[in-house]
């Protein structure tokens, strides 16, 4: 059986010898359709690895709560705004809360908040700008941050809110070059922190930075959040400076569009909630919800997101954008099967008498239908190699010069290549059994 395999390849590749221009223009679908296919795989591949990177910054798990500006609506009699007193009052978003929530809410893994100021680091002679960040300990698992040196805080760090400090990779390189931070001091603002760990830098691409709302943590340093409250500013305390603010603000003659409720009174400026499994994120995020507007007296002073589901129907809007350009690159190879088998129709009539001399001489209908199937899946075949080339070309070059993560797989390749040897397959298989349908008389008298 192989010797007939081979024997009947040598004809095909005869064959297409003798006509290379007509074989090459008849391959050209199956080419550029295989080409295609593995650029529009590859670009799949690259967008699905993007969002799942996505994914482990956000947490698959996390649920974000932000503090935002009250939304009223209403009508009014006439032009006067609505006082101050006319409204609800809401301590904000509080550590109280995500105590509450922890404590009530079974599913909730864990949970840390974030505080951030905008301030000086300095160290050395050295001064530049960033955040500090108070959080507490389960912070870093939750956004998958990883210690490289150092220790995470301790419950002795929160109740005495002690002064120490876990910077980021960009800090590290910038004040303390050539040493060990561990047991160093920084001076974040007015106050000097010790340093008792460094996080593993994390890389970022502007499009990360821009469509998740991140932003460069190598350049933070994060602090317990009691000693920020502490040493801080406590947004959600009332001190004298504020009571007399709010009675400058309110008095007559006052023209300003800022008032003591339009200011941020909120005690963090975001919290992360952690659930022990992602099938419950939206049933929390609801529950979380009606506690939050509970808690602040009916007013909704904040949003709740779900990056999963975000990520998620961003994951789906790819994938039907993926099917609709793989499935507008087969076209290509549809039309690389229907070249292939006009071609052997035309090359069929063409050698009647090479057909009528084979069966005169013994060949059998098996045979003729085997040889101009093998020359037709020869040709799909040579596409496909040649397509497979083409493709991994394309990909290269379309994140070159689109920017566009691109990934060719194995995968994409024997599928792509399977679907043309398929396509060599049907497509040739009725000039093929059309050849071996000829009488052998008939085709012997064809001119």
């Amino acid at each position: 059986m192989l010797q007939i395999i081979l024997y009947n390849l040598d004809i095909a590749i005869e064959a297409i010898k003798r006509n290379k221009l007509r074989s090459l223009l008849t391959s050209l679908g199956i080419i550029f359709g295989v080409a295609s296919v593995i650029a529009m795989l590859a670009i799949g591949s690259g967008a699905q690895q993007e969002i799942l990177a996505n994914m482990q910054l956000l947490g698959t798990n996390n649920i974000i709560i932000q503090p935002v500006v009250e939304q009223r609506e209403g009508e009014v009699e006439d032009d006067e705004a609505v006082t101050y007193d006319q409204r609800r009052y809401t301590p904000g978003l509080t550590l109280e809360d995500l105590q509450s929530i922890q404590k009530q809410i079974p599913q909730v893994r864990a949970v840390s908040p974030e505080i951030i100021y905008d301030t000086q680091f300095i160290r050395a002679g050295q001064m530049r700008s960033g955040k500090l960040v108070g959080v507490n300990g389960d912070y870093f698992n939750i956004n998958n941050f990883q210690i490289t040196s150092g220790t995470n805080f301790t419950d002795l760090h929160f109740d005495d809110a002690m002064p120490v400090a876990i910077i980021g990779y960009g800090v590290r390189t910038r004040f303390f070059p050539g040493e060990n931070p561990m047991g160093k001091r920084i001076k974040a603002g007015n106050v000097w922190y010790s340093v008792v760990g460094v996080l593993q830098e994390r890389q970022l691409t502007s499009s990360q930075i821009e469509n998740l709302g991140l932003r460069d943590f190598n350049m933070d340093i994060f602090v317990p959040a009691e000693s920020v409250l502490l040493r801080y500013r406590n947004r959600a305390a009332i001190t004298n400076r504020d009571v007399q603010q709010e009675a400058q603000d309110s008095g007559p003659g006052n023209t300003s569009s800022e008032s003591q409720s339009d200011r941020n009174y909120n005690q963090l400026d975001r919290a992360i909630i952690q659930v022990s499994d992602n099938n419950y994120s939206v049933t929390i995020a609801e529950i979380i919800s009606r506690m939050l507007e509970r808690r602040h007296n009916e007013v909704i002073d904040f949003e709740i997101i779900v990056p999963e589901l975000l990520l998620q129907q961003e994951q789906r809007t790819r994938r039907i954008f993926n099917i609709v350009l793989a499935s507008i690159a087969s076209i290509s190879l549809i039309v690389g099967g229907i070249g292939i088998m006009n071609i052997m129709l035309a090359s069929v009539i063409e050698r009647y008498r090479e057909i009528g001399v084979r069966r005169a001489v013994g060949a059998k209908r098996q045979d003729i239908q085997l040889q101009f199937l093998t020359e037709a899946l020869a040709i799909s075949v040579t596409g496909g190699f040649v397509g497979i080339i083409l493709g991994i070309a394309f990909s290269y070059l379309i994140e070159v010069t689109a920017g566009i993560v691109s990934i060719v797989t194995l995968s994409s390749i024997v599928i792509s290549f399977g679907v043309a040897t398929m396509i060599g397959i049907i497509f040739g298989f009725f000039p093929a059994k059309r050849a071996a349908e000829q009488e052998p008389v008939t085709a012997l008298r064809h001119e």
